[in-house]
């Protein structure tokens, strides 16, 4: 059975692709004053992933233009919405076996850094991932309001059906 903590990532992911829906490449590709495009965001958590899902833990490096383009501090950038949704993808798609197998006992080791103990476990690497999620949702919708969105995804979809609390 896969592990509570990997369902509410599932379930966050889901609620960032609905909040990209109907995101046109114009509107991703748009900054406002120093904050990045959507298109960047996605490059971005896409970074994230392969980092903490494929990288880390396993060594795998999916894309490297990924790793290049989109970890913290990269520089602005105006990558294409269509392009960083099927990296997305790719590495999410890569990832999710992986996160199939973590149990409790997976989620406390720690996840290494350039082959040296990090001291962030993989369990807590995928709740700062979820946070960071939960973060560039709202900042997402906050450009699509400033581009005159209407009709924008409101709130936390449906948790209690999708994925509920559950003791492990």
């Amino acid at each position: 059975m896969t592990h509570p903590v990997v369902e509410q990532l599932r379930f966050t992911r889901s609620e960032w692709l609905r909040g990209l829906a109907g995101v046109s490449e114009e509107d991703a590709a748009k900054h406002f004053g120093p904050m990045n495009s959507i298109g960047w965001i996605v490059g971005h958590l896409t970074w994230q992933e392969q980092r903490y899902f494929l990288h880390r833990p396993r060594g795998r490096m999916l894309r490297q233009d990924v790793q290049d383009g989109f970890a913290n501090g990269a520089p602005m950038s105006t990558p294409s919405l269509k392009d960083m949704l099927e990296a997305w993808r790719t590495i999410t798609s890569a990832a999710d076996p992986f996160l199939d197998t973590l149990t409790t006992n997976a989620l406390l080791v720690d996840l290494p850094l350039n082959g040296q103990p990090s001291g962030q476990t993989q369990g807590s690497a995928i709740l700062r991932l979820v946070h960071h999620y939960w973060f560039h949702i709202g900042e997402i919708q906050a450009i699509r309001q400033m581009l005159g969105q209407r009709d924008l995804p409101e709130y936390v979809g449906n948790i209690e059906q999708e994925a509920p609390y559950r003791p492990e």
